[in-house]
């Protein structure tokens, strides 16, 4: 990953933007509730702040770093001031890991050192928005901060030692305020695997700086490192690198976001609650291809909590397995072919290794395949799986029962890529295009994919869905119409149980 991921909106795919959530869990299973997992039509910024403060740091780390796993292109995750081995020593982290995990911890907490060091330490979004957790000083220097080496800030609590070094002093206060461990204890290797003194300073100002109204840049006394900048300092950075518009987060605010700096400052803040329950509420940031910003705000509270903490977790696993599953619907004739290519005697079943392999090959995801195959399918007393039990609770509805098994899985498969075409032959935005419409787009839909079907089936499939016989088709219910069926809907429907 590069030091600063560069991401783009379109005009039917949303980003959304959240702040420090600092270990609070519920806060996440809230913005998940309210705004959908992540997915490949989902995507998300986190803004830095992961751990320390709250009870759950370890659990929010392992639901964003799987969810990057599953879709690296459509999660995204920013370092913090907070993710640094020595901040956890103080604000609780590290000794979250060691109760939790009393023979393993100190390996974990080594693991983490070094997955922090590699966490892309911003987001550009557009080319206009830039997205870091705390802010800028006078001296930023984006192309520089683009080229270093940023695996080597093992921790904002080390600076750089100097080339000329007092050996009689075995403690040394940094620009932080902290009292930091002498360089024969601390250090591995050569002075060439750090930053420089310049590069490093060049990373706490945008992790640690704070936006005020007051004009200029001077240090922040709270903080002790990074630095405070005004609207003069916002308006130079984003002008000299032809940006609109900063979003950071680092602070907490009362209605969980904020904007200063004339609308080019925008902070976000996504832990609600955050000094005791009532104190403050939690945002998180939607942004469109128009990069106006809307803020969505919410609060934990005990009614959002009601049920104990595993339900929750297990409402989170239940909506993963169901877009996995969703996933394999859309390549169910691909993944059939696999299997039977594997079933050499027909029998219907294959072994673990065999059904796990065709999985990942097919869907290109490298995920524990072992470990999901009893929420996926079932198996006889041999260990055998019965891979066409792979597909026995999910179907997609098709609109039109005449319709290819092949043309709706590839209509569903790249319903986000259709909905970005009709877009753009949508001119006018009225929300409808005509029969006309529709076979162009299928048309540079099919070149594009280089996928085959016949016209005579685009033309009954447009005019079935052409239900009101107005000569127009409403897309967003076209897409609505090619939706997946899981068979645990309707046995919660039957059985008078909301879904």
């Amino acid at each position: 990953m590069p030091n600063f991921t560069h991401v783009k909106t379109s005009p039917s795919k949303e980003l959304t933007i959240c702040g420090d959530l600092h270990g609070k869990l519920d806060d996440l299973f809230l913005i998940f509730y309210k705004n959908g997992l992540p997915s490949g039509s989902n995507s998300y910024i986190f803004n830095g702040d992961f751990v320390d403060r709250g009870k759950h740091s370890i659990e929010i780390l392992m639901i964003l770093f799987v969810s990057f796993l599953v879709y690296p292109n459509d999660l995204h995750l920013n370092r913090g001031n907070h993710e640094d081995f020595m901040m956890n020593l103080r604000y609780g982290f590290t000794k979250e890991i060691l109760h939790k995990y009393k023979m393993h911890g100190k390996k974990i907490l080594q693991t983490l050192e070094d997955v922090y060091t590699w966490l892309p330490i911003g987001t550009i979004i557009d080319n206009e928005i830039l997205v870091i957790h705390g802010g800028i000083s006078e001296s930023t220097d984006l192309n520089l901060l683009h080229r270093i080496e940023r695996n080597k800030m093992k921790s904002v609590l080390m600076p750089p030692i100097p080339l000329v070094e007092d050996h009689d002093t075995d403690l040394k206060t940094n620009k932080v305020g902290a009292t930091l461990i002498s360089r024969e204890l601390k250090t591995n290797g050569s002075l060439s695997e750090q930053l420089t003194k310049h590069e490093w300073e060049q990373v706490i100002d945008i992790l640690w700086s704070d936006p005020r109204d007051k004009r200029g840049c001077y240090p922040n006394t709270s903080r002790g490192g990074g630095c405070y900048f005004g609207p003069d300092i916002t308006s130079k950075v984003l002008n000299k690198y032809q940006l609109k518009m900063l979003i950071r987060s680092h602070e907490c605010k009362p209605e969980g976001y904020e904007i200063c700096h004339d609308g080019k400052v925008v902070t976000v803040f996504s832990a609600s609650n955050y000094y005791e329950e009532g104190s403050n509420r939690g945002a998180y940031i939607k942004l469109c291809c128009d990069m106006t910003p809307r803020f969505f705000q919410y609060q934990v509270t005990r009614t959002t909590c009601s049920r104990p903490l595993y339900q929750r977790v297990n409402v989170i696993e239940s909506s993963a397995i169901r877009i996995l599953k969703e996933r394999m619907i859309s390549r169910k004739t691909d993944l059939i072919h696999a299997f039977q290519l594997q079933d050499c005697s027909k029998s219907g079943k294959l072994s673990m290794g065999q059904w796990a392999f065709s999985m990942e090959n097919i869907l290109g995801l490298n995920l524990p395949w072992r470990s999901l195959s009893s929420h996926l399918v079932t198996t006889d007393n041999n260990g055998n799986i019965n891979y066409m039990s792979s597909f026995q609770d999910i179907h997609i509805q098709k609109p039109v029962k005449e319709a290819q098994s092949t043309l709706i899985e590839t209509l569903y498969r790249y319903r986000t890529d259709l909905q970005i075409i009709f877009n753009v032959i949508d001119s006018d935005h009225s929300g409808l295009i005509s029969m006309e419409e529709f076979r162009a787009m299928w048309k540079l839909f099919n070149s594009h994919y280089s996928i085959h079907i016949d016209d005579f089936q685009i033309d009954e499939l447009a005019e079935r869905m052409d239900l009101n016989k107005d000569g127009s088709i409403d897309f967003n219910e076209f897409l609505k119409a090619f939706y997946v069926v899981h068979k645990l809907d309707k046995l919660n429907k039957s059985d008078g149980n909301p879904p």
